[in-house]
């Protein structure tokens, strides 16, 4: 199943620098002292919860909540996103790829996923792991909490997505607040993104499995 993002006339109403500042809301990308995520080998860790294994055909996750594609054309940039379930290297997978294209203030595409309206609690875990590979570019992770009620806030980490299924570990100490100096408070996780931005490149990534950790 495929998702395209729409454009929304009030986005392409925006100054550039309002433009800038929801487009790194929705999928920023901290270039500046980014934390090195832990690698480890692919395996069937205990003590984890599923939030998805991509098991279900129309993108709809463990939670129940259903994965969007989500580009700058909300605020009239021209890249392009799509997400489809997808077998690849025998694993079923979230699969996003599009253009990232920097014209008209935009630079960003990203996979969706709400997690639960009023946030989910994630205290009693250490933090996000993911099974990935993709195209070795740079990717990261966003999440969103009810304190980050303006558009270009988040919290984020970043990850590289290798050539062959790697299963990487995002901890929540990792993932550094954009605009917004309030701690994460990860009991009420709301949302999760995954994204590519920043700068023109092709993106590819492919994730086949997301948990909470202990």
């Amino acid at each position: 199943m495929q998702s395209q993002s729409g454009q929304s006339q009030a986005g392409q109403t925006q100054s550039g620098s309002h433009r800038r500042s929801f487009l790194f809301g929705l999928g920023s990308l901290s270039l500046i002292g980014a934390p090195a995520m832990t690698e480890r080998a692919i395996a069937a860790p205990s003590d984890e919860t599923v939030i998805d294994d991509f098991s279900d055909p129309q993108l709809v996750s463990a939670l129940g909540t259903k994965w969007r594609g989500v580009s700058d054309r909300v605020m009239g940039g021209v890249s392009e996103a799509v997400i489809a379930r997808k077998r690849i290297g025998g694993r079923e997978s979230l699969h996003l790829t599009g253009d990232v294209r920097t014209e008209n203030n935009g630079g960003f595409i990203q996979a969706a996923l709400t997690l639960n309206e009023s946030g989910l609690d994630a205290s009693g875990f250490t933090g996000v792991r993911i099974t990935a590979r993709g195209n070795g570019e740079s990717y990261s992770l966003h999440l969103r909490t009810p304190d980050t009620k303006r558009p270009w806030q988040s919290y984020r980490a970043q990850f590289v997505a290798a050539g062959a299924w790697q299963t990487l570990d995002l901890p929540f100490a990792a993932f550094t607040p954009y605009r917004i100096e309030t701690p994460m408070d990860t009991a009420r996780i709301r949302r999760l993104g995954l994204v590519a931005i920043g700068r023109p490149f092709r993106a590819d990534l492919a994730v086949s499995r997301i948990v909470l950790y202990r």
